[in-house]
């Protein structure tokens, strides 16, 4: 598309391009991404990441390798079965940190916290609102 020839662009020569079209692409010095999924999480450990701005429209690009994690698979189940809790069984699928994280947003109790991320499927938003 652009340049033509097999030796493509210069990167000097396609900054200036980029500026001219009113882009504008700005290096991120991130020590780590994560993408959640309801699966899984992607971690990108010492990934490259660029912000491009165009026309007030952002853009983030992520290059790196990911390691995938199952969610709730991680340290947060044995975070979970030292809260204290007698009702671990219905509540490993909440992490402890989810709960306090809600109780610390809306300043209600661990014990209703950890109801409404229940009734919520663990959306942390939607019990957050419920809660206020």
């Amino acid at each position: 598309m652009f340049g033509g020839g097999g030796g493509g662009l210069n990167p000097s020569k396609m900054k200036q391009m980029m500026e001219q079209m009113g882009i504008d692409i700005e290096d991120i010095d991130a020590e780590e991404v994560v993408i959640r999924t309801a699966e899984e999480e992607l971690v990108f450990s010492d990934a490259d990441v660029q912000r491009m701005d165009a026309q007030g429209q952002e853009t983030y690009q992520v290059v790196g390798s990911p390691e995938s994690r199952e969610r709730g698979a991680d340290t947060t189940a044995d975070t979970g079965s030292t809260s204290g809790g007698d009702d671990a069984g219905e509540t490993g699928d909440i992490p402890q940190a989810d709960v306090e994280l809600v109780a610390g947003r809306t300043g209600v109790g661990e014990a209703r916290a950890r109801e409404a991320l229940e009734a919520t499927d663990g959306d942390l938003a939607a019990a957050v609102e419920r809660l206020e």
